[in-house]
């Protein structure tokens, strides 16, 4: 459980990062909301995430979009069921594919692009994201998951200032393996943010 649980959580930053670098303009917002919010006094903390809604909408399209885990664990159906036009027996293995559910262009408005907005203000209520899986059998850890990483995110975006290497955009290619990572590694640049220095010197 530690390794998966760091694992995709590091593959969640990493694509978040990247995702951010790109579009610039959700970066700031981003920002704009931590530093109205929380200000320069002090680190972003657990207990600011209800306050923190565009964060949170970075997140939830990060989970959409970039799935650290595109086929869910592996499940085993209980009773006979019928599935659209298949017949599914009991005792058959699953694996579901989450990755093409959440593209699915007949669900999602441009369904590839990287757009946080479109879970505002609960516009995306009852469709299916689900990087955690569903029912009884979803993740355990989805929540602290989720707390880590928006905690994580939050104090990235409010203590430093971040820069792709040069004009052009992060190749957002794929990589093979269990978790879907960058095929090449995230470098980028990054300074303290001057708001936030006082702060940060003195930790």
């Amino acid at each position: 459980m530690m390794l998966g649980g760091t694992e995709t959580t590091s593959t969640t930053l990493e694509w978040t990062m990247a995702e951010l670098l790109n579009n610039p303009e959700v970066l700031e917002k981003a920002r704009a909301e931590i530093d109205a919010c929380v200000g320069s006094e002090r680190l972003v903390q657990e207990s600011d995430m209800d306050n923190l809604p565009f964060l949170n909408c970075i997140i939830s399209e990060i989970n959409r979009l970039h799935p650290a885990i595109p086929v869910l664990p592996a499940h085993e159906s209980c009773e006979d069921i019928k599935l659209g036009s298949y017949d599914i027996p009991k005792g058959t293995m699953l694996l579901v594919n989450i990755y093409p559910i959440q593209r699915d262009p007949e669900l999602w408005e441009l369904p590839n692009k990287f757009n946080p907005s479109r879970f505002e203000d609960g516009k995306s209520n009852g469709k299916l994201v689900i990087p955690f899986g569903m029912g009884r059998r979803r993740c355990p850890g989805e929540t602290i998951a989720m707390r880590v990483m928006l905690v994580l995110l939050g104090t990235l975006i409010q203590c430093f200032e971040w820069k792709r290497l040069g004009d052009e955009l992060i190749d957002l290619a794929e990589g093979p393996g269990l978790t879907t990572p960058l095929a090449y590694p995230l470098q980028v640049m990054y300074r303290p943010r001057q708001a936030m220095s006082k702060l940060l010197f003195n930790l």
